[in-house]
């Protein structure tokens, strides 16, 4: 992330200010608050307190994901600057907090920024076989200019973290935004590979060791912002093809495309990316899923599987990152998406892009099943339904009408509500009718395309209480964004607009986490 939104400092006038536009119970809650008016999420990850914004990319190590994000716990009292915390989970659904492991302000270089950690089996950096070691950037004086790259070692298996010396191993060539490297391991040709952010480019860098790198080439794309957080990694598709995927998080909304993780798929021969199209694909099309990371999928032994890859984003956008009643209700602003299983897929065309859907894991916490069949809805038909927290799924089938969808975390009287849907060629997911942390009005309906010749959907959507996120057509397209419903709006109807609709198939979950 920028040197200025990740210093952004949220001062106490502030946290009024979230709390007045973003109240933290409905019209109907009056007196003290009680336990019944957290905002938290009921089986999303969230920061135990404070702060958090990017993840850091996962490993595995000794039999678990160690899940390492940017923390600030000096948020309220208006400190500035990030460290590393980590958590720890078997299944990527259930996390245990492990406190922080790289600290920020324990050198003169200041807090820690974007990175990523890599496990050096072969010792090829000198600290012993195994050890963890973190490449993140740094930026001694906060200045665009000054940004660097830093690295960390850990021999206790990536619980604590320990600086290599005060100077940088990958030093600013005098350049504006260098930053949030990530290190793969090219066995092939038995070196280390960092993608790095550089405005419009990712550079792409050698090393032998971690500790010295050469710059080997670049990838150029204008026009979708600052390009943060790159990720480059291999994976399979069901038919044998093998893809390599570069990803960026993006800033598209002035060209009317998403802000959130673009990528390319093509080739990459260890020094440069060719991609298969001038165009970035983007993993999801709603507001809040920024930051985005994909690791490895490991068996339960360890054992890569290529054939999938999983992902996380931060269910956030720095337009907005400080409006969030959470930091008053429980003390705390920072929430991910759930963890994703990313596959590759050939659409009909004979592209190829990446389909997303919810870890599989999920299903094990499911502690409520609702199943409703096949539902004929003309107009608009109110479920007996109520929850904060749930997967609805089903497929939607028509003959001819404008629109259909659902509304979620309705109010008691109608007005408020989360829509989700399609109408005539896009599928969309609109915010605007609850309580929304974007207070400018225009970013609230989000889109993707939808065939409309088809007359069907299928929808899966995660609702938790600060989020929506919608997979359409077995994830082909995906919608993420936060929104602040007040926890009187527990509702959920169903709708069709001029014409008639079956919702067939309709299933409500509900997890324990």
């Amino acid at each position: 992330m920028g040197p200025i939104t990740r210093r952004a400092l949220f001062a106490g006038s502030a946290v009024g200010a979230a709390g007045a536009l973003l109240p933290t119970a409905g019209p109907a809650a009056a007196g003290p608050r009680t336990a019944r008016a957290s905002y938290r999420a009921g089986y999303h990850f969230t920061v135990p307190e404070q702060w958090k914004n990017d993840p850091q990319r996962p490993v595995w190590i000794d039999g678990s994901y160690h899940y390492y994000y940017l923390h600030n716990a000096d948020y309220l009292a208006g400190e500035i600057g990030t460290a590393w915390r980590l958590a720890t989970s078997t299944d990527l659904v259930s996390f245990t907090d492990g406190g922080i492991a790289v600290p920020k302000d324990t050198t003169p270089n200041g807090d820690v920024w974007s990175g990523s950690a890599v496990v050096d089996t072969h010792d090829t950096a000198g600290f012993g076989a195994g050890a963890v070691v973190v490449l993140a950037t740094m930026s001694p004086h906060d200045g665009p200019a000054d940004q660097a790259q830093y690295l960390y070692y850990s021999t206790d298996g990536g619980r604590t973290f320990t600086p290599h010396g005060t100077g940088p191993v990958l030093p600013n060539p005098g350049v504006r935004d260098f930053r949030d490297p990530k290190v793969i391991r090219d066995e092939e040709r038995g070196r280390w590979v960092m993608t790095l952010a550089e405005n419009d480019k990712v550079g792409f860098y050698h090393s032998a060791d971690l500790k010295s790198w050469t710059y080997v080439s670049g990838f150029v794309k204008g026009g979708i912002g600052v390009l943060e957080c790159p990720d480059l990694f291999r994976i399979r598709a069901g038919d044998g093809t093998v893809k390599w995927v570069l990803g960026v998080s993006a800033n598209g909304k002035g060209a009317g495309l998403p802000h959130t993780y673009a990528y390319w798929t093509g080739s990459f021969d260890g020094s440069a990316f060719t991609a298969d199209a001038a165009d970035p694909q983007w993993l999801d099309y709603g507001w809040d899923w920024y930051g985005a990371v994909t690791f490895d999928k490991r068996g339960t032994d360890g054992t890569l599987d290529e054939s999938g890859r999983y992902a996380i984003g931060w269910l956030n956008n720095w337009d907005y990152a400080h409006f969030t009643p959470t930091i008053d209700s429980d003390g705390f602003n920072g929430t991910d998406s759930i963890v994703r299983e990313i596959t590759l897929k050939r659409g009909g065309d004979g592209t190829y892009f990446l389909a997303s859907r919810p870890v599989a894991a999920l299903d094990r916490y499911v502690s409520r099943t609702v199943r409703l069949g096949d539902l004929e809805v003309e107009g608009t038909h109110l479920l007996d339904y109520r929850g904060t927290a749930y997967e609805l799924s089903c497929e939607i089938t028509w003959d001819q009408l404008t629109g259909a969808g659902m509304q979620l975390r309705r109010s008691p009287d109608g007005v408020r509500h989360i829509d989700a849907g399609v109408h005539r060629d896009y599928a969309y997911l609109n915010r605007r009718p609850t309580v929304s942390p974007d207070m400018t009005g225009r970013w609230q309906e989000s889109h993707s395309p939808l065939d409309p010749a088809r007359r069907s959907v299928r929808l899966r959507i995660l609702v938790d209480r600060t989020s929506v996120e919608m997979f359409v057509d077995d994830g082909r397209y995906v919608h993420s964004s936060a929104a602040f419903p007040y926890l009187v709006d527990t509702g959920l109807a169903l709708f069709a607009v001029e014409g008639k609709a079956v919702f067939r198939n309709t299933v409500i979950r509900e997890f324990r986490v």
